[in-house]
C-alpha cells in the first residue's frame, strides 16, 4: 500500500528509484553508455505500448456514444519484453495479458499506452505485477471523448465529463491506494543528441537505401521528412493532448496533481512531445510509398503453411524491430528481431492470430561489464581487438530468450532490421523459423569477420525482401533475380501511372479512430 501512495507523493521532477528507471545500459551491467545515444528501457517499453496501440486491425463501425480507447500493452520479466499486445474487438489489452499469461504475470512490469481502466486494473493487481506504468495522456475509459461529446468548444474545467469515466477514476484510485504494486507514469528525458540521432540513422537506415538504389534520382531526404511530418501529426493527434489547460484536468482526475504545477508540468509534456517526435521517426524509416515486403521465389515448393501477413502487419512489425535496435550495445550498428507465431485460430484481442516468441537486440553477452570487450569494427587492423566474435547479434538474443517454444505446425515469422548474417543463419533454420522479413542490403556480401553468404541458401524458409512492389514495375522491363524483381530494372515512380499506397491504420489524415 504504501509503494502505490508513491505515486501522488513522490516529487515529480525525479524519476521513481527503482531498478528499471535507474538503469542507463542495455544489457550489460555498466551505468556508462556506449558510442552513442541510446534508448532508456524505460522508453523503449513505453514506445512500444504506444506502437502497439496502432496495431493494424480490422476497420469497425464506431459508435458514436464509446468512450473507450484502444491501447497498447507491453508485458516485462526481468528487463526482458515477454508480451506485446493491444485491444481488440472483445477484449482490453489487460484483459488479452491475463488471458495469455495468467499468473505466470506474478513480479512482472507491465507499461500502458493509457491508465487502464478498473475492469483491467483490479484483475492485473490480482495476477501479483510488481509495477504498472502508464502514459499519462487520455486514460482507457476517455475523459477528452465526454467532454467533447457534451461541449465540442470546451476549454475549461471538466464539468461535462461523464458518469462512466468519474465513476471509474474514482475505482482506479480506490485499487491503486489499496494494491501492492507500484502503479506510475514513468517517463524519462531523452539523452542528450538522441532524437537527432534516431532522424539520422532512420533517414538513411537500409530500407531508405534500397529506395535510393532502385532510383538514385529519387530525393529520399524529402521521402523521409514528409512521411516523419505525416506521422508525427497523426501520432500527436493520438497520443497527445493539444491543450494544456484540458490537459491538466485528465492529469488531475488521474491522480497526478503534482504533475500539473510548474516546472513540472511543461517538463513533462515536452517529454511526452519528444517521445511521439522519436516514434514517428522510427516509423518514417520504413516508408509505405510503394514498396513493402514481398515473397522471394523458391524453387523449392513450400508448405501451405507459409502464407504471409498483410502488408500493413509486416511493416508495423519490422518498426517494432527498429525500436528495439536503438537498445543495441553495438557501438556502429543497431540491429532488431521480433519473431512472431500465427496461431491456428484467431482470438478476441487486437493481434488476432498472432502471438509473440521472442524479441532482442545486438548486445554483448548478459551480465558483463560495458567496454569488457572489444568494440572496434573491420577498420582495425587488430583482428583481436575488433568485436565480432563478442556481439551477440539480435536474432540470438531474440531466440535465446524466447517467451514460448516454436512449434513445428504453426508459421513462424523473423522480423529482422538488417539481412541475417551467416552465423544466424543456421539458427534461423534449425529453430524452425519458416518466414524471414528483412532487408537483403548486405546480401551475398563478405566482410571478413562477418559475412551474409548463406543467406540466399535457405531452403523451406519464405523471404519476404523489402522491395518496390510489383504492382508500380512495368511488366515488360523487370527481370527476376535471386527470385524477386530486380532492383536495376524498375520503372521509377513517375512513369508508372497504376502507384499505389500501402495503406496501414494511420495513414490516413482523418483523425484516428480509437479501437478497442
Amino acid at each position: 500500500m504504501e509503494e502505490s501512495q508513491i505515486w501522488n507523493r513522490a516529487d515529480p521532477g525525479r524519476s521513481t528509484p527503482c531498478r528499471e528507471t535507474r538503469d542507463s545500459s542495455t544489457q550489460t551491467d555498466s551505468k556508462i553508455q556506449g558510442h552513442g545515444p541510446r534508448l532508456s528501457k524505460v522508453n523503449l517499453f513505453t514506445l512500444l505500448s504506444l506502437w502497439m496501440e496502432l496495431f493494424p486491425q480490422e476497420q469497425t463501425e464506431e459508435d458514436g456514444g464509446n468512450q473507450l480507447h484502444g491501447m497498447g500493452l507491453v508485458v516485462v520479466r526481468e528487463s526482458k519484453v515477454v508480451g506485446l499486445h493491444c485491444s481488440g474487438a472483445e477484449l482490453h489489452a489487460g484483459q488479452a495479458a491475463i488471458i495469455q499469461h495468467g499468473a505466470r504475470l506474478a513480479d512482472c512490469q507491465l507499461y500502458f499506452s493509457r491508465r487502464p481502466c478498473a475492469t483491467c486494473l483490479k484483475m492485473i493487481i490480482n495476477a501479483g505485477v510488481s509495477q504498472i506504468s502508464f502514459w499519462p495522456g487520455d486514460p482507457e475509459i476517455s475523459i477528452l471523448k465526454s467532454t467533447s461529446m457534451n461541449n465540442p468548444s470546451y476549454c475549461g474545467p471538466a464539468h461535462f465529463i461523464s458518469e462512466e469515466a468519474l465513476l471509474d477514476a474514482v475505482a482506479v484510485e480506490k485499487l491503486k491506494s489499496n494494491s501492492r504494486p507500484h502503479i506510475c507514469m514513468l517517463l524519462q528525458p531523452l539523452a542528450p543528441g538522441l532524437a537527432q540521432f534516431v532522424t539520422e540513422t532512420s533517414r538513411n537506415c537500409d530500407f531508405t537505401e534500397r529506395i535510393t538504389d532502385d532510383d538514385p534520382k529519387q530525393n529520399t531526404e524529402e521521402l523521409f521528412n514528409r512521411e516523419r511530418m505525416r506521422c508525427l501529426k497523426d501520432f500527436s493527434r493520438q497520443f497527445l493532448v493539444r491543450k494544456s489547460q484540458l490537459h491538466q484536468e485528465i492529469l488531475k482526475h488521474m491522480g497526478l496533481e503534482n504533475f500539473c504545477v510548474e516546472p513540472y508540468f511543461s517538463s513533462l509534456r515536452n517529454n511526452m512531445r519528444e517521445l511521439v517526435e522519436v516514434l514517428a521517426a522510427v516509423a518514417a524509416g520504413v516508408p509505405q510509398q510503394h514498396y513493402g515486403f514481398y515473397r522471394e521465389e523458391s524453387s523449392v515448393p513450400l508448405p501451405p503453411c507459409h502464407e504471409d501477413v498483410p502488408q500493413e502487419v509486416a511493416r508495423h512489425c519490422m518498426i517494432q524491430a527498429r525500436l528495439l535496435a536503438y537498445r543495441t550495445e553495438d557501438p556502429k550498428v543497431g540491429v532488431g528481431t521480433v519473431i512472431w507465431a500465427k496461431g491456428q485460430s484467431a482470438g478476441c484481442n487486437g493481434t488476432g492470430c498472432l502471438y509473440l516468441v521472442g524479441c532482442g537486440y545486438n548486445a554483448y553477452p548478459a551480465g558483463s561489464q560495458y567496454a569488457e570487450y572489444p568494440q572496434m569494427d573491420a577498420k582495425q587492423e587488430d583482428r583481436q581487438r575488433r568485436k565480432y566474435r563478442y556481439i551477440i547479434h539480435a536474432e540470438q538474443n531474440a531466440l535465446t530468450f524466447r517467451t514460448r517454444d516454436i512449434k513445428p505446425d504453426e508459421p513462424t515469422m523473423l522480423f529482422v532490421t538488417k539481412c541475417p548474417c551467416d552465423e544466424c543463419v543456421p539458427l534461423i533454420r534449425g529453430a524452425g523459423i519458416t518466414h524471414i522479413y528483412t532487408s537483403d542490403q548486405d546480401r551475398d556480401k563478405d566482410k571478413g569477420d562477418i559475412s551474409y553468404l548463406r543467406f540466399g541458401t535457405l531452403k523451406n524458409i519464405s523471404k519476404f525482401i523489402w522491395q518496390r512492389s510489383p504492382s508500380v514495375s512495368s511488366a515488360p522491363a523487370f527481370h527476376l533475380a535471386n527470385g524477386c524483381v530486380g532492383k536495376h530494372s524498375r520503372q521509377t515512380e513517375s512513369e508508372s501511372p497504376s502507384n499505389k499506397k500501402l495503406c496501414t491504420s494511420m495513414s490516413c489524415e482523418s483523425p484516428a479512430v480509437s479501437r478497442r
